[in-house]
């Protein structure tokens, strides 16, 4: 791992990290529990039957339970009407003891995200995409009721590694709505100077090595070489890419958008794939239905 100079980059345990958050987030639904008789209630609501979806809410299920955070469980088969599922979503709207609602994505091709996700209350939108709570985040001086899970994930490693965002240059690889564009949006409010690098930039090397944080959410496997890397800058890898690996018995292993290795000889902090980033977005998904319940519970 060390390069010539001897120098290896802090790993950021995400995992530990995560954990810690979630032993508080179960403290406090304990108090609540204590306190008013009632907990926090996280509605999950998968339609179909993706592999990778399933494994992701089977996760957050488990993550609730843990926390002491009751989950209504809401399975629908892959042809669901659009309208089935937007009233399933008013019945959980009107449900009191449920304090979040989490549409996990995508959706069928049928059905229309956009027009599901406004459904949402914004009260209850703890993934943060109700058109609303992004807008929010956009504008300087409001405050969205939810931040996405996966950038607050992100600004919460840096935060808990002691490294400051404000005034340094950012670079944000990718601009999906779930990742890219949020955690740009967060850097910004955070005072970061933020560059956004996306398929059409030219000589993205460049841009990423003139930066302090790098947020990687491209979605292409080990795309950002140690070369690419401004010596000490601080790392974070939100792409979890499947590679062939013979040697592993899935047939595969899980590799950033990073190059893990590389980086780790130039990097002051990176974050490992897989955890790092992955385990911050159960654990905020977490804290978001605790706020969500405690603006209800201690009104």
């Amino acid at each position: 791992m060390a390069s010539p100079d001897g120098h290896t980059a802090s790993i950021i345990d995400g995992k530990g990290i995560a954990q810690a958050i979630r032993s508080e987030i179960a403290d406090e639904v304990c108090r609540l529990s204590e306190k008013y008789g009632k907990v926090p209630g996280l509605a999950v609501v998968i339609v179909g039957n993706r592999k990778d979806s399933q494994s992701y809410v089977s996760m957050k299920r488990k993550a609730c339970a843990e926390a002491g955070i009751k989950s209504f469980d809401v399975d629908l088969p892959e042809q669901v009407l659009e309208s089935e599922l937007i009233s399933k979503v008013h019945e959980l709207n009107a449900l009191p003891d449920v304090h979040g609602i989490l549409v996990q994505l995508p959706l069928p091709k049928h059905i229309n995200e956009e027009k599901v996700l406004t459904e949402i209350s914004l009260e209850k939108d703890v993934d943060g995409f109700h058109p609303l709570n992004i807008g929010k985040l956009a504008m300087k001086g409001r405050e969205p009721l939810f931040l996405p899970c996966t950038p607050k994930g992100c600004l919460e490693l840096l935060s808990r590694s002691g490294i400051s965002v404000k005034g340094k240059k950012a670079v944000v690889v990718g601009r999906s709505n779930i990742v890219g564009l949020p955690v740009a949006l967060l850097l910004l409010k955070a005072d970061a100077t933020v560059t956004v690098v996306h398929s059409h930039t030219q000589d993205p090397e460049s841009i990423i090595r003139d930066a302090d944080i790098v947020i990687a959410a491209a979605g292409q496997a080990m795309m950002i070489k140690g070369s690419w890397i401004k010596p000490g800058a601080a790392v974070i890898d939100v792409g979890t890419n499947a590679v062939n690996d013979p040697s592993k018995k899935s047939g595969y292993r899980l590799v950033g958008d990073v190059n893990f290795q590389e980086a780790c000889k130039v990097a002051g902090w990176v974050t490992p794939v897989p955890g790092g980033v992955g385990p911050m977005t159960v654990a905020m998904l977490l804290k978001n239905t605790l706020d969500g319940a405690k603006r209800v519970i201690e009104q």
